[in-house]
């Protein structure tokens, strides 16, 4: 078949600009592997021209990462016909010997260090009977923190899914803006962590498990939006195009050929999402957003780890048991 020039112009542009991303890439990790392991101040600048040389080097080759990508297994030369299998072996051994300088691994310290843990470890294991009904007081408050969270998460993802849905939002100019805004919204959220929003709410409404359950609204919203709309542009288009016919309208399509298709998967998300935001609610609490995970926090800072051990146990527990009883109700949502 006969490329267009479009194409091949397309195409080449996407390869060079491949190729040209993984010699900066490779260029950059080599000058900060050789800063580090001898103690030198190579310019970026630097970095930046042997990069470039590399890359002008690669074009003259025939087969490249980025040309692999769009050639035939015939129209590769084979002298070269494995030199991106080695660029990408050399970049992924360049990436863990930078990560293991940048991270500063000290197999040495972890072998040798543990003894300053025993009176952690021996608090984790004796944990404080005295202080256990009052925990389990602030584990119930923890879970219904997080269940408020998802309750009041859940229409209002669910309506912004289905303008995030790219079949349901590509008819008009207008849905593909408002698909293109919410899609961005919703990834902004879903990126800022659930534990710098109750940062925000604890200053915004005080410390509390309502900044705590705020916190974890906003972050699942966010979320289950991804969620639910996946789930939605993966659906069996026939009913939409047998109701489309009918001229229905969009909400009649929504209601119709949509809705019955996902209620049991955006059911089983939603439970997903609840037993998510138990565990999350005990890292919100750290920073204001109260429950258990506020008290393990304070428990934490005065050293006590008896207590720290009481709190832990009851974490684990109530997460095994949701788990447990989670994964079984989306089982049969999802099978049925």
């Amino acid at each position: 078949m006969i490329k267009s020039q479009n194409t091949l112009m397309k195409q080449r542009l996407i390869s060079n600009a491949l190729d040209y991303g993984i010699s900066l890439y490779l260029g950059s990790t080599i000058g900060y592997l050789i800063n580090y392991i001898f103690a030198l101040n190579i310019s970026p600048f630097f970095i930046f021209i042997w990069s470039s040389v590399a890359f002008l080097l690669l074009l003259a080759l025939p087969n490249t990462p980025g040309k692999g990508i769009y050639q035939d297994k015939d129209e590769r030369v084979k002298l070269f016909s494995k030199l991106y299998h080695y660029i990408y072996s050399l970049a992924i051994l360049l990436s863990l010997a930078v990560g293991w300088f940048m991270v500063e691994i000290e197999p040495f310290e972890f072998l040798t260090g543990m003894s300053g843990t025993r009176n952690i470890l021996r608090g984790l294991f004796t944990p404080d009977k005295e202080i256990f009904w009052k925990m389990v007081s602030e584990l119930i408050k923890t879970i219904y923190l997080a269940l408020m969270a998802t309750v009041f998460a859940v229409p209002i993802a669910f309506f912004l899914s289905f303008l995030a849905a790219s079949n349901l939002m590509n008819r008009s100019l207008i849905g593909r803006v408002t698909y293109a805004i919410i899609r961005t919204i919703s990834t902004v959220i879903r990126s800022i962590e659930a534990i710098v929003w109750a940062i925000i709410f604890a200053v915004w409404v005080g410390i509390g498990p309502f900044a705590g359950m705020l916190a974890l609204m906003i972050h699942s919203i966010a979320a289950l939006v991804k969620l639910y709309s996946e789930q939605i542009e993966n659906i069996d288009h026939g009913p939409i195009e047998a109701i489309t016919s009918t001229g229905a309208s969009t909400l009649q399509i929504w209601k119709y050929a949509v809705i019955p298709q996902i209620i049991n998967p955006f059911l089983a998300f939603t439970i997903y999402r609840w037993d998510i935001n138990v565990r999350m609610a005990t890292i919100v609490g750290f920073v204001g957003g109260g429950g258990i995970g506020l008290q393990l926090f304070q428990k934490q800072q005065m050293t006590d780890w008896n207590g720290v051990g009481t709190i832990v146990w009851l974490i684990a527990l109530a997460v095994w048991l949701m788990d447990m009883v989670s994964a079984e109700i989306r089982k049969r949502l999802l099978n049925n």
